[in-house]
């Protein structure tokens, strides 16, 4: 049995994201960023050695708490003839992906999610693109949300840092993502979902993008 140490990722309120063990590292186009075996991440938006820490966040601040104004953190479902659709709010990055599937996923209706919009597979294959776990389904009387997919982090290029392949996540505070397999962290620190991305970085220009 192979001793090797899982990935993991230890963030607390006032300090850059602390990653070990990872080898996968990559940026939206999918190079490959230098690996060591233990890296701090930036998650101020300031850094000049961007994607790592260099500091800059001892001098601009780092409070990085979740703001009551959040939204709440709730599992929705929305059950049709073939799938249901579990969807969470609380933990949407708001990527879009979804909404290229426009007669499921639209925004402009009030009942936003239509299960019979499309088939089961089309409906599951929008899904899977979903990093932040805000997005699952059932079908057949079995809950689905995780994927089979080794450890990697992504910085996107716009937007957060997208984690899969159950990199473990340890917070001070106890915050656990929707789903242990994939999730996105904030690297804008306007989160008001800290440390989970929630979408606040989408008017804003960051750093490496």
């Amino acid at each position: 049995m192979s001793s090797e140490k899982k990935p993991k990722i230890v963030v607390a309120k006032h300090t850059p994201f602390l990653i070990s063990g990872l080898k996968d590292f990559f940026d939206g186009s999918g190079n490959r960023f230098e690996v060591k075996q233990v890296m701090a991440l930036c998650r101020c938006d300031k850094s000049k050695k961007f994607p790592y820490c260099d500091g800059t966040h001892a001098e601009t601040g780092l409070d990085c708490c979740k703001l009551p104004e959040r939204p709440k953190d709730k599992m929705h479902s929305f059950t049709g003839r073939e799938i249901t659709i579990h969807f969470n709010l609380g933990v949407c990055s708001h990527h879009g992906y979804c909404l290229e599937l426009s007669p499921v996923f639209d925004t402009s209706r009030l009942k936003w999610i239509d299960p019979n919009g499309a088939s089961a597979a089309e409906i599951i294959a929008t899904i899977e693109r979903c990093p932040s776990g805000a997005l699952s389904y059932t079908i057949d009387g079995v809950y689905h949300a995780a994927l089979d997919r080794t450890p990697a982090i992504k910085v996107t290029k716009r937007g957060p840092f997208e984690i899969t392949g159950g990199i473990e996540l340890e917070t001070d505070d106890g915050s656990k993502p929707q789903c242990d397999e994939h999730y996105c962290l904030c690297r804008c620190n306007k989160t008001k979902n800290q440390p989970f991305c929630d979408g606040s970085h989408l008017p804003h220009k960051l750093i490496g993008g």
